[in-house]
């Protein structure tokens, strides 16, 4: 895990969540992924339509999810969409200047996920071993005594 990914979520929140969670983490995890994917493609398709009420309500979602689980960084960037779009409605106008930090929210949000997914499922943390059983290596498949 890179410095950077280390710093995508506070691991002490998330465990803290997960236990005041109990058995209904996993479920609300999964929701967590759910909503964020629709709201990221309402984020982005109001960035497309330049429309800039259309922004407020999905960034606004994926900030407090993102905080439930300790997504610092991907609840940081959506609160800055959320508030610029906010500011933005109120003066007429349309935040092209957030363009970047919509690109950056699909990639924190899919890092987060990734994350959240390798801190959640035991089967994504296992190494593959070098000699998978019931697999055939290149030594296995050289015939010896041949020319």
């Amino acid at each position: 895990m890179t410095d950077d990914q280390l710093d995508l979520v506070d691991w002490n929140y998330f465990e803290k969540s997960r236990a005041e969670l109990g058995p209904g983490f996993i479920r609300i995890l999964n929701y967590f992924r759910e909503d964020g994917i629709k709201s990221l493609a309402q984020i982005e398709t109001a960035m497309h339509e330049a429309n800039a009420a259309a922004l407020v309500l999905p960034a606004h979602t994926l900030k407090g999810e993102a905080r439930m689980f300790g997504a610092g960084k991907l609840a940081e960037v959506a609160e800055t969409i959320e508030a610029t779009a906010r500011s933005c409605v109120e003066t007429h106008r349309f935040p092209d200047e957030l363009v970047p930090d919509v690109v950056r929210l699909r990639k924190l949000f899919d890092s987060t996920v990734d994350l959240f997914d390798k801190a959640t499922n035991p089967l994504l943390t296992r190494t593959r071993s070098q000699g998978a059983f019931g697999r055939k290596s290149a030594a296995n498949n050289q015939s010896f005594g041949r020319i």
